[in-house]
C-alpha cells in the first residue's frame, strides 16, 4: 500500500451511514463530529514558534484515510467521537466582557481529550452469540505534549484496531492491537504508524482468545474472591504487584462489575451463580466505558490481558492470586 498525503477534501465527509447512537465510552465525555470539531475548535500552537500541532481532525482524518486504502471495497461508517476537558476562551475584543454577555463569535473553544472509533461492520464474526464488528481508532491528549515548545517537538498518539461487541460496544482488543505511545511531527509519520499497526494486526489470533472465554467458568465463590482480591490489590506493595497479573481497575469499576454479576441480562450469572469468563470478559470492557479517554484504551487491553491470564491458569490447573 502506498501511503499518501491526507487529501484536504476531507474523506469522512463522503460517508453517509452512521453508527449506532449508543457510546464507546461515556465518562466525562460529549459525542461531537469531526465537521464540529472542524469548523468550531481552534487549534491548540506551540507555544515558541506559534506554529500549528497535529489537530484532533487531522488525526481522524489520517485514520480513516489509511484504513480505506487498506481494506479497499470495505465500508467504513462514520466515526464515533468523543471529547473530553475542555478549553475555553475568548477573543481580544471581548477581554473586558462578563462571561454571562459573550456572545457565541465572541468564544473559543477546544477539547483537550479526545477518542474516536471507525467502524468497519462488513467484518465481522461471532463470539458466544455476539456479533463482533472490527474498528479502528486513537486516542489524543494535548495534555502529553509539550506545548510550551516549538514545532518539530514529538506529538504523542494512541492508536489501536480491534472488535467491538455490537450488543454493548464493549471494546475487545489485545497486545498487538495497540500502540499506546506513538509519537511522530507530522501526518506522513502518523499514517505509517497506523498502517502498521493495521498490517500486524492478527484479527484470527484475537478472535480465537476470545472464542476461548467462553468454553471456561467460574463458580460465584470464585467471583466473589476475585472481587474481593481485586479491592485488595490496590493495596499491595510494588514487589508484590509484580508477581501477580495487573489489575487496572479501581473501585468504581469493580462496583460496576459486581452490580452486573447480578444485573446483566447479557453478562450477568446464570441460574447456578456461575459465569463464563466470556460474560466476565464483557463485565470488565463495560465497566472500563466509566473510564477517562486518556485511561480507556490501557484498561481496555488489560482487560483481555487478565482475562486470558486467568484462562491459561484455569485450563492449566495453575494457582492464580485473584480466585485461590
Amino acid at each position: 500500500m502506498e501511503l499518501l498525503a491526507v487529501s484536504q477534501n476531507n474523506l469522512i465527509d463522503e460517508v453517509v451511514e452512521t453508527p449506532s447512537t449508543s457510546s464507546f465510552i461515556e465518562a466525562n465525555t460529549l459525542a461531537s463530529s469531526a465537521e464540529e470539531i472542524r469548523s468550531r475548535h481552534i487549534i491548540p500552537v506551540f507555544s515558541k514558534d506559534n506554529e500549528v500541532t497535529l489537530s484532533h481532525t487531522e488525526f481522524i482524518d489520517t485514520t480513516y484515510h489509511v484504513a480505506r486504502e487498506y481494506f479497499q471495497g470495505v465500508k467504513l461508517l462514520q466515526p464515533q467521537i468523543r471529547v473530553s476537558h475542555p478549553i475555553k476562551g475568548r477573543v481580544p475584543d471581548a477581554r473586558n466582557k462578563a462571561a454571562k454577555e459573550l456572545q457565541e463569535n465572541e468564544k473559543t473553544l477546544y477539547y483537550e481529550r479526545m477518542a474516536f472509533m471507525i467502524e468497519l461492520p462488513e467484518i465481522s464474526c461471532d463470539v458466544n452469540g455476539n456479533k463482533l464488528s472490527l474498528v479502528v481508532g486513537g486516542v489524543k491528549a494535548y495534555s502529553e505534549d509539550n506545548l510550551y515548545n516549538k514545532k518539530g517537538s514529538a506529538e504523542h498518539f494512541k492508536i489501536f484496531i480491534g472488535f467491538q461487541n455490537k450488543v454493548c460496544l464493549n471494546l475487545c482488543i489485545w497486545t498487538d492491537g495497540l500502540k499506546a505511545d506513538v509519537r511522530v511531527t507530522n501526518t506522513s509519520d502518523l499514517s505509517l504508524a497506523i498502517y502498521n499497526l493495521i498490517h500486524n494486526f492478527q484479527a484470527e489470533r484475537q478472535i480465537d482468545i476470545l472464542q476461548e472465554f467462553s468454553m471456561l467458568v467460574i463458580t460465584e465463590h470464585q467471583f466473589a474472591q476475585l472481587i474481593g482480591r481485586a479491592k485488595l490489590y490496590q493495596f499491595l506493595q510494588p514487589e508484590e504487584k509484580k508477581l501477580i497479573p495487573s489489575f487496572l481497575f479501581g473501585d468504581y469499576h469493580i462496583n460496576t462489575i459486581a452490580r452486573d454479576y447480578y444485573g446483566s441480562q447479557s453478562f450477568g450469572r446464570d441460574r447456578n451463580g456461575n459465569i463464563n469468563l466470556w460474560n466476565l470478559y464483557n463485565l470488565f470492557t463495560g465497566a472500563n466505558k466509566s473510564s477517562y479517554i486518556d485511561k480507556y484504551l490501557e484498561r481496555g487491553l488489560n482487560a483481555t490481558q487478565f482475562t486470558a491470564s486467568l484462562t491459561n491458569a484455569i485450563k492449566n490447573q495453575e494457582d492464580f492470586w485473584f480466585i485461590n
